[in-house]
């Protein structure tokens, strides 16, 4: 089993976290590795994972040139898992590791592919953005399809499932949607988000909002369709204005070079917006 760990400034209780995490998993299974991934640390947290690595050979290491974001650091986490099970999960323990023995027994006894931990609430420290989570993950349902209220990165998934994952040519990565978008055979568990061990968040406002407007631009084409509707309606709103404009001008009543120069923007800006939302769908 792989337990990918994005890392970023956690120095403070990763020794807390790992060996809880090994404590849990390691009677479970006959081999496992717990691979943190340092997403451009500016803490110590480079140095308590070589420590981990020192202290026990189930723990590894991979250290990112510079902060990418924890959706590539999980990528990067991915890429290397050598496990038949893998598991992503965070370093601050709200992800609870005591749910570990249940998702391996529905994946053995029942065979899911895909065990995800769904939050049945939203913990103290998530209530100031539960409103504007709940707001996105409904946009998301409309325009993607997907239901990904309260799903967290929180997964285990089988070899095949991350093998198909690794197929996936995405430059913008949403790993929720993604591994939603794949299928697959699968359970949910429920659990209540703990406080954090310490630390803060590692996500700003604007790497929050930047996430959501890649993931549903990335996974529904509805937005490119209404710029073709909207190229649309200005190319019929043009032709009636030219015929609009025409009469004038049999009738002698027409104002020389401003309703041409209207005109030709309209329809010019029109061609390009049905070109754009032909060309992007």
């Amino acid at each position: 089993m792989s337990i990918i760990v994005p890392v970023y400034n956690e120095a403070a209780h990763l020794f807390e976290s790992a060996n809880k995490i090994l404590s849990v998993i390691k009677p479970l299974v006959e081999m496992c590795e717990v691979l943190f991934v340092d997403d451009g640390s500016t803490d110590e947290s480079w140095a308590v994972i070589g420590k981990l690595q020192e202290a026990d050979t189930c723990f590894k290491g991979v250290r990112l040139s510079r902060r990418f974001g924890k959706e590539l650091a999980l990528c990067a986490g991915l890429e290397r898992a050598r496990g038949e099970l893998i598991v992503v999960m965070d370093a601050d323990l709200q992800h609870p590791p005591e749910l570990l023995p249940e998702m391996l027994r529905l994946q053995r006894e029942e065979h899911f592919d895909v065990v995800e931990a769904v939050k049945k609430t939203r913990g103290i420290d998530a209530q100031t953005s539960a409103g504007s989570a709940s707001l996105f993950y409904k946009l998301f349902h409309q325009l993607a399809g997907f239901q990904l209220e309260g799903a967290t990165d929180y997964k285990l998934i089988t070899r095949r499932v991350l093998d198909a994952w690794l197929t996936m040519p995405e430059r913008n990565v949403f790993y929720r949607g993604m591994s939603a978008w794949l299928g697959f055979k699968r359970a949910e568990i429920e659990f209540d988000v703990s406080p954090r061990v310490a630390g803060a968040s590692g996500w700003s406002r604007f790497s929050i909002l930047k996430l959501a407007v890649n993931s549903i631009t990335s996974f529904s084409s509805l937005p490119l369709h209404f710029i073709t509707l909207l190229g649309c309606l200005f190319m019929v709103f043009s032709v009636c204005l030219g015929a609009l404009t025409l009469y004038y001008k049999l009738v002698g009543t027409a104002v020389s070079g401003f309703t041409t120069v209207i005109l030709l923007q309209l329809i010019i800006g029109s061609m390009v917006m049905i070109g754009l939302g032909a060309v992007g769908t």
